[in-house]
């Protein structure tokens, strides 16, 4: 008992607090700028519990558990980053000239810890009793019990082992960081993209993404959903694509712009509506446990015996006051806006109908969100795809309630996005915080510890966020927003901020083309259909989330996931034949592991050299790419890239097949 609360004494610590809180002003302003430029954020999990464990372990009395502290404040503000996909919208559409402070702090915070709040009672189904893979978490995980196993030192095996496991994280993490480094010179190139015609009219095209840390997320997701992800892809690239290119005249677009116009504007939207269904099914049939772990968390008794503290939550007391606490602080955001505008007088009305579906919505797409990010990853989750769903229902919702004149529709537009934008950070977090959470149960945390680490990690992030937005918004300014004093030769694209602005003046404007997001539902009953036939005849499942994410998602971000859950099962099989098969897969996930930290970290120094050049703090030829050392089109760069890929592919997995033994212990 005595050691039990000593762990507990430095599993929450000010240096923990102070080492999170440093963390994520870095990973925070990374995310936002790459957020904004190509319209995908990084997991800071693993990069934060590699940096924590290289601080604390000058410690002697660093624990496993304080640097998981350390990584969760860390990845919940790096995730809650993600409201950039929403938040922008007031300043494209011009509403907002800047990112006021206290109100863009008050939506992050609100939202954000809403989100925590409403997977806590989600947790037992979707991790403690949930089989789901959280790749990344368990990838955490893997590195912090690597990390604290080299630490506290051992005997014999042990000893060999903990060094193997260390060096497959190693091996991974220079691999990665090595290629996308060299990736970033242009000496190789990143990834391989062409477009081409099939037949007169219909074109398609194939972009290859040389991406190590997607690589080894395919090696923790595993073969079921790497292949679903193939069937949505050849479904988007062989089929849709091509035939709606065909449809769709090119005018006078060229037939790279023709086929990311179709993209774009068309197939993503058949995406966005085949991951509604299925996000949907998924949630209906955990329908039963999800209400048994409400059951469960709400009827806990107060008193419980000591093994049971480390599965014990926030009390229901305390997420009934903290959600009563935030609700009041969104109603109050909601009805200031609204009373600004020419709204006023629907302020009261649009208030009581936002707070329903902050409430009931916003606690849907946590689980929807959480499912997901089980799934394939928070990394991996298409969270814009929930705010293109978000956006549809608000915007609709307060169409519907105010029946606005042409003078209206401008302001409800705005309201509409700055509603979003609370419901998003609700989504943002819990597409997060059950991956830490998994992270947790698996090093041994007290779930409640992590939880005021995550409230910890919104409030710190919500700091960060607004002044970030400010700084960008003057230096490069946003594609679609008005020419303000300055005019901004390359503004940043905004992607997902874009289409969602697009949306919600689509449907208060009643312009938008419903026809898409119609076929992708009929899409996604489709897939449902296929996945419960398979399971009944006892064949390999295929998610349908998974499915409807590679129609949305741009293929360079799922070929090489497809590529290494491929691999990670055939070495897998592998592996389940030599001496020591727990030892020969561990290495496997160790590896992926070490690919994710490595790119991930290099993704942090790159997004800073960026920041830094675009700031004027560094002077290079190219902002958008400081490291380059050739042009953008050198020629040798497309095979000596999928050369580099594939060699340090067969390097690692070379290395850890003789590491596992030739000797296999059943033919």
């Amino acid at each position: 008992m005595t050691d039990k609360r000593a762990a507990a004494t430095v599993e929450l610590s000010l240096r923990g607090f102070i080492l999170g809180i440093l963390i994520t002003v870095v990973f925070t302003a990374a995310n936002i700028y790459l957020g904004l430029k190509v319209g995908l954020t990084f997991a800071t999990s693993i990069p934060a519990a590699v940096i924590s464990m290289a601080v604390l372990n000058a410690f002697r009395d660093a624990t496993i558990v304080e640097n998981n502290i350390v990584q969760t404040i860390a990845s919940a503000a790096g995730t809650l980053s993600s409201i950039i996909f929403v938040l922008p919208g007031l300043v494209i559409v011009g509403w907002w000239a800047d990112f006021p402070f206290w109100q863009s702090f008050a939506v992050c915070a609100a939202g954000g810890i809403l989100g925590v709040l409403f997977t806590i009672p989600l947790r037992r189904t979707l991790v403690t009793q949930s089989d789901l893979p959280y790749p990344e978490g368990v990838a955490a995980a893997e590195v912090l019990i690597v990390g604290s196993e080299g630490r506290d030192g051992a005997t014999g095996d042990a000893v060999a082992h903990t060094s193997e496991g260390l060096w497959a994280v190693i091996y991974g993490a220079v691999a990665s960081a090595g290629l996308a480094a060299v990736a970033a010179t242009h000496l190789i190139a990143g990834e391989i993209q062409n477009y081409f015609r099939i037949g007169p009219n219909s074109a398609s095209s194939y972009d290859v993404g040389f991406s190590l840390a997607l690589f080894g997320a395919g090696q923790l997701v595993g073969l079921s959903v790497g292949i679903a992800l193939a069937l949505g892809l050849v479904a988007t690239w062989g089929g849709l694509v091509p035939l709606l290119t065909a449809l769709e005249p090119a005018g006078a677009l060229s037939l790279a712009d023709h086929v990311d116009s179709v993209f774009r504007h068309q197939v993503r939207f058949i995406g966005a509506g085949a991951i509604a269904i299925a996000a949907l099914w998924s949630l209906a049939k955990l329908a039963g446990p999800l209400v048994q772990g409400l059951i469960v968390t709400f009827t806990a008794k107060r008193t419980e015996g000591p093994g049971d503290a480390l599965d014990k939550d926030l009390s229901p007391l305390t997420v009934i006051v903290l959600s009563l606490a935030c609700l009041a602080v969104s109603a109050a955001l909601l009805y200031g806006f609204a009373g600004a505008t020419a709204l006023r007088g629907q302020a009261t009305m649009l208030t009581l109908a936002s707070m329903p579906y902050i409430v009931f919505g916003g606690f849907l797409i946590a689980a929807i969100c959480g499912y997901m990010a089980g799934l394939i990853g928070s990394s991996n989750s298409p969270i814009s795809g929930v705010g293109i769903l978000a956006i549809l229902i608000c915007a609709t919702l307060f169409g519907f309630i105010v029946h606005p004149s042409a003078d209206l529709q401008r302001p409800l537009t705005a309201f509409a996005l700055f509603a979003t934008s609370i419901v998003f950070a609700i989504a943002t977090i819990s597409n997060n915080n059950l991956q830490d959470l998994k992270t947790g149960q698996l090093v041994g945390a007290s779930p409640w510890r992590q939880q005021v680490a995550l409230i910890i990690g919104v409030i710190a992030g919500a700091v960060v966020i607004p002044p970030v937005l400010n700084l960008l918004a003057q230096a490069d300014g946003f594609v679609g927003a008005p020419v303000g004093a300055i005019a901004h030769a390359h503004p940043l694209p905004a992607p997902q901020a874009n289409l969602i602005s697009a949306l919600a003046r689509g449907v208060i404007e009643h312009n938008l083309d419903w026809k898409m997001l119609g076929i992708g539902a009929g899409l996604g009953v489709a897939i449902v259909l296929l996945d419960e036939i398979m399971g009944w005849l006892k064949m390999l499942r295929l998610p349908p989330l998974a499915v409807g994410i590679a129609v949305y998602l741009p293929m360079s971000a799922t070929v090489a996931v497809i590529c290494g859950a491929l691999v990670g099962h055939l070495y897998d099989r592998y592996a389940a034949r030599t001496k020591d098969p727990k030892r020969s897969q561990r290495l496997g996930v160790l590896a992926a592991s070490g690919m994710i930290v490595g790119e991930s970290l290099f993704g942090v120094a790159l997004a800073g050299l960026i920041t830094a050049a675009h700031s004027g703090l560094i002077s290079v030829g190219d902002p958008d790419a400081p490291l380059a050392l050739v042009p953008a089109d050198f020629a040798p760069a497309n095979i000596l890239g999928f050369v580099a890929f594939a060699g340090l592919v067969v390097a690692i997995y070379g290395w850890m097949v003789r590491k596992s033994g030739r000797t296999s212990a059943v033919r």
